[in-house]
């Protein structure tokens, strides 16, 4: 009886037996929804991890050396840092010109999201494409034509300014105004890509709300506030965090237009990062100059995701 049991062990079945069972299964963990999102995302999942993961636990690593990269020395670079003026100028401006430009960057794209929005649908088509120009033109060459129109010998500004009866102004030279004009070239590159986001938020808000209340007697401006915003409130906040994260680490419009200059008066994280880390020799400090940005979209990110996680509770 025992070496009948034996004979039908696992090990006696025949590999033709085998096959149908192991195929059977290939197919159903195929057949997986999360095994072919996963399959389908793997390629995207590996190129983010060699170019965004990988390099950035690297300069966790490469801010903790010293300059020559042959002695870990810990936090010393970040105290360095924190114990400079021209670092907290940094941070100042780059506060400065991250928030001034995404605020009228969102104001610039609610307007025209609202003045495309109540044109005809042909005339939309062709304000949608002349608009978007800035956002599709390379932004290093639409910024060195910005750079010709500020520049002090031959600017087109001041050549206008001075036919009517104005003092030119040093727009690169002039702190306040270098300031201005990056800012200036960031909003004209950046409202675009808020116009299309809130163009396509206001197409998504139901026809009938707009209906009921102009039944209930409600000017224009009550529905802006009372329909039109809170359907918006997620994509606005969404938008809002999207364009913080990347004017906060803006390089070229800064870069092209002053090279952070005059007196470092308009550098941000990029570009004093760039300075300190490729122009200077420096890279544990260029290192540890960028990382500095983590903590301050983190926290914008935190604010910003919990308000819309609490709104789409209540929506739910």
């Amino acid at each position: 009886m025992a070496d009948t049991v034996q004979s039908w062990g696992p090990d006696s079945i025949p590999d033709t037996a085998k096959a149908p069972v192991r195929v059977k299964g290939l197919q159903k963990f195929m057949r997986r929804h999360s095994t072919i999102a996963v399959l389908m995302c793997l390629p995207l999942i590996i190129i983010v991890a060699c170019l965004i993961v990988y390099p950035a636990f690297y300069s966790i690593y490469l801010s903790m050396l010293n300059k020559s990269q042959t002695r870990f020395v810990g936090l010393a670079n970040f105290t360095y840092l924190l114990s400079r003026d021209t670092f907290w100028m940094v941070v100042k401006q780059s506060a400065i010109f991250a928030i001034s430009a995404v605020f009228f960057k969102a104001l610039i794209g609610l307007i025209t999201a609202h003045l495309v929005n109540n044109l005809p649908v042909k005339g939309q088509r062709k304000w949608r494409g002349m608009l978007l120009v800035p956002w599709v033109i390379p932004l290093a060459l639409s910024t060195l034509g910005w750079w010709w129109l500020f520049d002090p010998t031959h600017s087109a500004f001041n050549y206008i300014l001075k036919g009517m009866g104005f003092e030119e102004i040093a727009w690169l030279s002039d702190p306040y105004w270098a300031r201005v004009s990056v800012i200036l070239v960031n909003v004209w590159y950046g409202a675009p890509f808020f116009l299309i986001m809130y163009l396509a938020a206001l197409k998504s808000v139901p026809e009938q709300l707009y209906e009921a209340a102009s039944i209930d007697g409600a000017s224009a401006w009550q529905k802006f506030i009372h329909i039109t915003l809170p359907m918006m409130h997620n994509i606005i906040a969404i938008t809002v965090l999207f364009s913080l994260i990347v004017t906060f680490a803006n390089f070229d419009v800064v870069q092209i237009m002053t090279a952070g200059g005059p007196r470092n008066m308009t550098h941000v994280f990029a570009t004093y990062s760039f300075l300190l880390g490729i122009r200077s020799g420096d890279l544990p400090l260029g290192a540890a100059t960028s990382l500095f940005m983590f903590p301050i979209l983190a926290i914008a990110a935190i604010f910003i995701l919990r308000g819309v996680r609490k709104r789409g509770r209540e929506i739910g």
